[in-house]
């Protein structure tokens, strides 16, 4: 059912959407807003702490001397692979995400990788006192973690969300992860200048252990174990979607097909560009603003808050429209997400040249947050699309494209560490033209190969999950008993 005809199906709750409360699906979405606000408030904390572990302070001894000291004497190429060390353990946990989730369920899997990172952050300022070494070892680790939460998303919406709702639902749940880039980035410009760097990593550990225990209270694995959810908020669902029950459990992915698939590639390609361009900024802009603009430390973190919040309030509304499109019949599945990609594409293309050329506090800033913020438009394309092509494998889909964009998490730090090794304009021009040679890739790949159509071999994965199973032998037994 698409989404034109599921939403003429009432789901009988006589609410509005926006009271979340009263549908157990929205409820889920709200805890996996939270979720998200987590995920990446735990992944972005570094770059603003690391501003504070590496920075030279002036310190005057009992005897009055100045003298000067920092924390950590780190180059800025090991910088580089402090920053990028998240992804080394995010990108092999992709793929392994979307099938731990389709056989253990989606929120399951998103709940223990949220925990698990969660402990690991508070570790974090015992550990790095060690040395980079552990401080490296424990952050592949946090990324090995959280490696699963988005093909989990998927996999959770391919089972709570009706078609005609999933561009919102995403939209809403992974509008946290800005809103958490948003609040770690300002926040924690002020809690290392007022309480050292180590309360960084105390405090937003400490807030994703609550949440997860609270994700363990109120989260189940699919309406068919929410109890707290009425028959026909789960029939409107289930219907709607075309699911039986606890059809997941036993799918069996073509993977040739998928991987060897034009839409598959053009969503992965999408997904590397789009990452570059966010990493390098996630990873490198309060050290630019710092260096380059001469922000101070807490000033870098709320300016480089600036296009995350833009992000996010890009990507919630992104997420209505594109729903409205395709309700109203304005736009197909395909034109909604070769428009929404490829233009967020052209836009940050053009800012980024411009942001880079001008290379002054205010032109700069601006260019660099519409071209963020953009990034929230391209989400409701390419990264909704693995629940376009296999609503049934799309927890592994996102894990194939999201581990090959964890790359771009990998490389573009250290790229950046070492083309800025003495942070001149001239040096950070050239990591800004990097990113628009991506931007130009990216289009032009999504726009001749995406396709928001569902695939034949999901087609066939999907057939071959309803079948019966021993059809063939239950019938040869019938047959011999007979005679």
């Amino acid at each position: 059912m698409d989404a034109v005809e599921s939403s003429k199906v009432s789901d009988g709750i006589d609410a509005p959407l926006w009271m979340f409360w009263k549908r157990r699906r929205y409820t889920v979405v709200a805890m996996a807003f939270l979720g998200y606000f987590n995920v990446y408030s735990l992944r972005v904390n570094l770059s603003v702490a690391i501003v504070a572990m590496t920075e030279i302070r002036e310190v005057v001894h009992p005897n009055g001397t100045v003298g000067f000291e920092r924390d950590f004497d780190w180059s800025s190429s090991v910088q580089g692979y402090v920053l990028s060390s998240f992804f080394y353990g995010y990108v092999f946990t992709q793929v392994l995400g979307g099938y731990l989730s389709n056989k253990f369920g989606g929120t399951n899997v998103f709940g223990v990788g949220i925990g698990a990172t969660a402990f690991l952050t508070l570790l974090t300022p015992v550990l790095a006192r060690q040395g980079a070494g552990w401080l490296i070892a424990v952050r592949v680790l946090e990324g090995a973690f959280e490696g699963v939460t988005f093909p989990c998303g998927h996999a959770m919406w391919s089972v709570w969300a009706p078609p005609s709702e999933r561009s919102r639902i995403s939209s809403i749940a992974f509008t946290g992860a800005f809103a958490g880039t948003v609040v770690a980035m300002t926040l924690s410009g002020v809690l290392a200048a007022s309480w050292g760097w180590e309360s960084v990593f105390y405090f937003f550990g400490a807030l994703a252990c609550l949440w997860y225990t609270a994700w363990l209270l109120m989260v189940r694995k699919s309406p068919e174990h929410d109890y707290r959810m009425s028959k026909q908020e789960k029939d409107f669902i289930m219907v709607t979607s075309g699911r039986q029950e606890e059809d997941s459990d036993g799918v069996k992915h073509p993977w040739l097909a998928m991987l060897t698939s034009k839409p598959v590639i053009a969503m992965s390609i999408a997904s590397i560009v789009e990452d570059w361009g966010y990493y390098t900024l996630l990873t490198g802009l309060p050290t630019f603003l710092k260096t380059v603009l001469n922000f101070d430390l807490q000033e870098s973190g709320v300016l480089s808050a600036l296009p995350y919040l833009a992000m996010g309030v890009l990507l919630s509304l992104s997420g209505y429209l594109a729903d409205w499109f395709q309700i109203r019949g304005y736009l197909n599945t395909t034109q909604v997400r070769k428009y929404f990609t490829c233009g967020a594409f052209l836009g940050q293309l053009v800012c980024m040249m411009v942001g880079a050329l001008v290379l002054s506090p205010t032109p700069t800033i601006l260019c660099v947050t519409i071209a963020v913020g953009l990034g929230g438009v391209a989400w409701c394309g390419y990264l909704l699309n693995p629940l376009d092509l296999s609503p049934i494998s799309s927890g592994v889909l996102m894990g194939i494209s999201n581990g090959f964009a964890a790359i771009s998490g990998v490389i573009s730090p250290i790229v950046t560490g070492y083309v800025t090794t003495n942070n001149t304009e001239d040096e950070w021009r050239i990591v800004f033209y990097i990113a628009v040679g991506m931007y130009i890739i990216g289009t032009l790949v999504y726009w001749f190969w995406a396709s928001g159509e569902l695939q034949p071999w999901s087609i066939e994965a999907t057939q071959q999950l309803c079948q019966p199973p021993n059809e063939s032998n239950h019938t040869k037994s019938i047959d011999s008993k007979q005679v």
